[in-house]
């Protein structure tokens, strides 16, 4: 992400390619969602700069999810109707107005796309640390799910849907591809938790572009490659950036802010998804 990306720190579990999660192990999104309680992760975050952005075209809309209740997006249509589809999900500070700028700047770069940017915090935006940390903390993994789903039923069973997110949102991004089925063509994911769960992994219709960092030390090389791995073993189609930058390289906010590796991880990203959602 060129504008803001947040930090994950926390150290997370390797799993062998053919381990499984049983019944009674925590999810990849229950994993993540602990974060939130680690000082590390909390600290490792700078608050962003204010930034008030008047949306050129997009707008807020609601959206009925699958739980019955209503949640928020930020929509920019195509410049003519068009059935693909771009999700994009916002890391640990919610859906502000960086991400509605990035959603924006997608649009134009992909101008016969629909962008839909989904809050997955329903209207809750952090600009501290300490409610971020909270807000993240109290993301129930059924409301989020319904959400997506809400989001699917909205853009239409004949949508062809692309996902993209940053940490937080990274891991939601794998997810949302999961829960769109066979309407999912194209998955990014920047730093974002991977799914360990091959019998999930499995259902994938999608391939997946993940972007890391190789000095991250929490998702850590040997974390993302397991994860590579596991989606080699299930024959699902996988691209694995690493460049030689820590977690959030694409920050601008971040000390160790790489601004080569973000340009060119943004390259990467754009392309992937022009080449899916022709």
């Amino acid at each position: 992400m060129k504008k803001i990306i947040t930090i994950l720190a926390f150290l997370i579990p390797v799993f062998s390619f053919s381990q499984q999660h049983s019944c009674c192990k925590k999810s990849a999104t229950e994993s993540f969602a602990q974060f939130a309680t680690n000082e590390k992760f909390s600290a490792a975050h700078l608050d962003p700069e204010p930034l008030t952005y008047i949306a050129e075209k997009g707008t807020m809309i609601s959206i009925k999810c699958s739980d019955g209740n209503l949640g928020k997006a930020f929509e920019v249509k195509a410049d003519s109707a068009s059935d693909n589809w771009v999700f994009v999900f916002h890391e640990w500070w919610g859906l502000n107005d960086y991400i509605k700028r990035e959603a924006e700047n997608l649009a134009k770069e992909m101008p016969k796309v629909n962008i839909l940017a989904i809050d997955l915090y329903d209207g809750n935006v952090a600009t501290t640390a300490e409610t971020a940390q909270k807000i993240m903390e109290s993301v129930k993994d059924e409301r989020a799910r319904a959400i997506i789903q809400g989001a699917i039923q909205h853009v239409g069973s004949t949508a062809k849907i692309g996902t993209l997110g940053w940490c937080f949102g990274g891991g939601w991004s794998l997810q949302a591809s999961l829960i769109a089925g066979k309407q999912s063509v194209a998955c990014v994911m920047y730093y974002g938790f991977p799914e360990t769960d091959t019998t999930k992994l499995k259902t994938l219709n999608s391939g997946v572009l993940g972007i890391f960092g190789t000095k991250d030390k929490w998702i850590t090389p040997e974390v993302v490659s397991t994860f590579e791995k596991n989606m080699k073993y299930l024959n699902k189609k996988i691209i694995i950036k690493s460049y030689d930058a820590d977690h959030a390289f694409a920050n601008p906010s971040n000390p160790k802010y790489d601004k080569d590796a973000t340009i060119d991880a943004h390259r990467l990203a754009l392309a992937y998804l022009k080449s899916r959602l022709r």
